[in-house]
C-alpha cells in the first residue's frame, strides 16, 4: 500500500493515464475539482452544531462518507501537483514557515484572531 506523497502521486498518475484523462485535467479543471469536492465535504456538516458534527464522525457509515470526500479533495490536490510539477511537501513546509512569521507563538497561542489583529 502506497504511503509517501511520491507513491500516492505515482498511483494517481497511473490511474489517470490509464483512463486518458490528461485532456480533462488542466489547471482550471483540477482547481474546480478541489473546490467541488471540498464543498461536498462541507455538506456533511452544514447547519450542524459542533456536538452534532462530532457525533456524525462517531457513526462509521457517516465517517466513511466523510473520509471519501477528504480522499476526493486529496486526489485533486495530488493530481494538480503531479500535472504541474508542484512539490506538495515543499510547498507545505514553505507555507508553514511563512505562517509562523504571521502567527508567532507568543502572540497567536490560544487566539483565533487574524494576524493583522494580533
Amino acid at each position: 500500500m502506497p504511503k509517501s506523497i511520491e507513491e500516492l502521486t505515482s498511483l494517481v498518475r497511473c490511474f489517470c493515464e490509464a483512463r486518458d484523462w490528461d485532456q480533462y485535467h488542466g489547471p482550471k479543471d483540477l482547481a474546480i475539482g478541489v473546490i467541488t469536492e471540498a464543498s461536498e465535504l462541507l455538506e456533511h456538516f452544514r447547519f450542524l452544531s459542533d456536538e452534532q458534527a462530532l457525533a456524525l464522525l462517531k457513526n462509521p457509515s457517516h465517517k466513511e462518507e466523510i473520509e471519501d470526500e477528504l480522499a476526493d479533495v486529496f486526489f485533486f490536490l495530488i493530481r494538480f501537483s503531479q500535472r504541474f510539477d508542484v512539490d506538495l511537501g515543499q510547498a507545505l513546509i514553505r507555507k508553514i514557515e511563512k505562517t509562523e512569521k504571521k502567527y508567532p507563538v507568543d502572540k497567536a497561542k490560544g487566539s483565533n484572531k487574524k494576524y493583522t489583529m494580533l
